[in-house]
């Protein structure tokens, strides 16, 4: 897509033909349309619906109304998905939430309104961004629909939660629950990562007998065994899990170990039902669509599990991906992927040469310097490279930051726009930040001879994030050590062959190495689900991430091809959002 045709999708006052008036009275607004839009709503007008919208619109629905994750743009789409679908919902119970003008640049301004409401079967909630008009008044540019609950099935929690007490019973009806003595689960999920762990937490507030099956020795070990130096980027607020967010004095960063012992920890206090040290051996499903997994528990044992549904939570990719090169068995040196990395402590004094240049490559080359290694990093492709306390920082606020708003709201703003507007505003976003925050950097880089770039059409880091799930680095200060030439970096030469003493290009360059490690990423998540489920479950399976026609990820969250089979994946925000549109399905 061209800048012109994302510019053109942008509501800019140019576009519109108006100049942002003075001293808006932005409640006023708001509530006039939104008390508009209710009575039409409620009445099922679709004429008076679509006449509070500008005719280039956008709705996207999460669930309410389409059972699905769907965007419509344009009056004649809209239209056709009112009348199929929201006409007959019984939208009612209207409530005005809160409404804030927001300016993510000089030229594009819009009123932002919270709001809830309900259909015949559902609770929901809803974002409008409003936009002005050359004629005066405001009309809706885009509105997202979210299903927060079913009525017939209410979390849990708060006066819902269990009112009575327990007098020295517990502790075996947990023995009793977490063993499935009674009955088997309705769900079993594989894996029991973030995404395993809070897809359960929602199951069990839901009242869905819910079983978590983790082949680790102890619930975190997929944190807990990785490199030494792995921490994650992504800041605290951002990182909260349902129902048991963070202590407000945990760090910005979480370091992996600490993450892994937390994870152990809200399963507890969840009281969720996890078998670590089990395997899923085989998950047959049957005409009616209902499953029979057989898990191998610790001792050797095997129990079959009739189940309905059968969430894989098993992260980004499959077994390791290693380049397919001459010369391995010649190697006289130690020859590893990134997952079996440590720490840079066993490489003191030694040649490390790592292939690959985005996050696990940066975090293990700061490990090998900082141990005294002769680092050097061996680049393939362009990386894109941002500043993650400053850029990443701007990119969050004002939605996740010290005494921002609560994370629930944060979340149904963050994820409200339709993805196609998103891109526009991260091809803005992310010019502007490689030309200010980012510049000094990236210049320093580039004469080393580290490549950069801006990422597919400019698009920048939360795009290759949501349509790859990698090519980037959040700088942390690898990047800093790379540029002041600390840690080199070899990047003008594909790599020929492994030698015995290292690397040949294919420019005939040659490069010691006593370590190579492989930073090269994972076989995609297909291969996993064809263990578990068989290949031809597998060969029913769509693509797994990355944008459908409508700008909508493809297979995560929803329906992945094959009835009652569900993939759940992303990082901490993602899988606290989507995990409670996935316990709704």
């Amino acid at each position: 897509m061209s800048s012109a045709t994302f510019e053109s999708m942008l509501p800019t006052l140019d576009k519109l033909g108006v100049t942002l008036p003075d001293n808006i009275d932005v409640h006023a607004v708001a509530a006039e349309w939104f008390h508009t839009f209710s009575q039409y709503a409620s009445a099922s007008d679709v004429d008076g619906i679509l006449s509070l919208f500008v005719d280039d619109g956008w709705w996207r629905d999460k669930l309410v109304f389409t059972w699905e994750f769907r965007t419509f743009q344009g009056a004649p789409a809209i239209r056709k998905f009112l009348q199929a679908r929201a006409v007959n919902a019984q939208m009612s119970a209207f409530a005005f939430g809160d409404a804030a003008l927001d300016r993510p640049f000089p030229d594009l301004v819009w009123i932002r309104v919270l709001f809830d409401f309900e259909t015949d079967i559902g609770i929901a909630n809803g974002v409008v961004r409003l936009v002005p008009q050359p004629t005066g008044g405001w009309k809706a540019h885009n509105i997202c629909s979210n299903l927060a609950g079913l009525k017939a099935f209410p979390e849990k929690i708060g006066p819902l939660r269990n009112p009575f007490p327990n007098h020295g019973k517990w502790q075996d009806q947990r023995a009793r629950e977490i063993e499935f003595v009674d009955a088997d689960p309705k769900v079993l999920v594989v894996g029991s990562g973030q995404c395993g762990l809070e897809i359960a937490a929602r199951l069990k507030h839901l009242d869905v007998p819910t079983l978590v099956v983790e082949k680790q020795e102890r619930i975190g070990d997929q944190w807990r065994n990785r490199y030494d130096a792995l921490c994650l980027h992504d800041p605290v607020w951002f990182d909260h899990m349902p129902y048991l967010p963070f202590p407000p004095s945990w760090p910005v960063y979480t370091p992996a170990r600490k993450l892994a012992n937390w994870l152990e920890f809200y399963a507890e206090a969840m009281e969720l039902n996890v078998w670590t040290s089990s395997t899923v051996l085989r998950a047959e499903q049957h005409a009616d669509n209902t499953w029979t997994v057989t898990v191998q528990r610790a001792d050797g044992t095997e129990r079959k599990l009739h189940v309905q549904h059968l969430v894989l939570a098993l992260g980004w990719g499959g077994a390791a991906k290693w380049p397919d090169l001459k010369g391995k068995e010649e190697f006289k040196g130690q020859l590893m992927h990134s997952t079996m990395h440590k720490t840079g402590k066993n490489y003191v004094g030694k040649k490390v040469v790592i292939v690959g240049a985005c996050t696990s490559a940066h975090d293990i080359a700061s490990d090998c310097h900082e141990f005294g290694a002769d680092t050097t990093m061996v680049q393939r492709d362009p990386t894109y490279i941002m500043n993650a306390k400053v850029a990443l920082g701007t990119a969050l606020r004002p939605l996740y930051m010290e005494g921002a708003m609560p994370v629930e709201i944060a979340d149904r703003i963050d994820n409200s726009l339709p993805l196609p507007l998103k891109k526009c505003l991260w091809k803005r976003s992310t010019a502007h930040l490689a030309a200010t925050v980012d510049k000094p950097l990236l210049d320093g880089l580039k004469k080393v001879g580290f490549k950069t770039w801006l990422g597919p059409e400019g698009l920048g880091f939360s795009y290759l994030a949501m349509s790859r799930a990698g090519g980037y680095y959040l700088d942390v200060g690898t990047s800093q050590l790379i540029a002041d030439g600390k840690i080199k970096v070899k990047s003008d030469s594909k790599i020929a062959q492994l030698t015995p003493t290292g690397l040949k290009f294919e420019n005939g360059s040659v490069l010691d190495a006593d370590v190579v490690i492989f930073a090269t990423g994972f076989e995609p998540p297909r291969t996993m689900i064809a263990n578990i489920c068989g290949e031809e479950i597998a060969s029913r399976v769509g693509p797994i991430w990355d944008y459908n026609e409508e700008g909508e990820l493809r297979n995560v969250w929803r329906w992945l091809g094959v009835p009652n089979l569900w993939y759940m994946i992303g990082n901490f925000a993602w899988a606290r959002h989507h995990s409670k549109h996935l316990s709704l399905r």
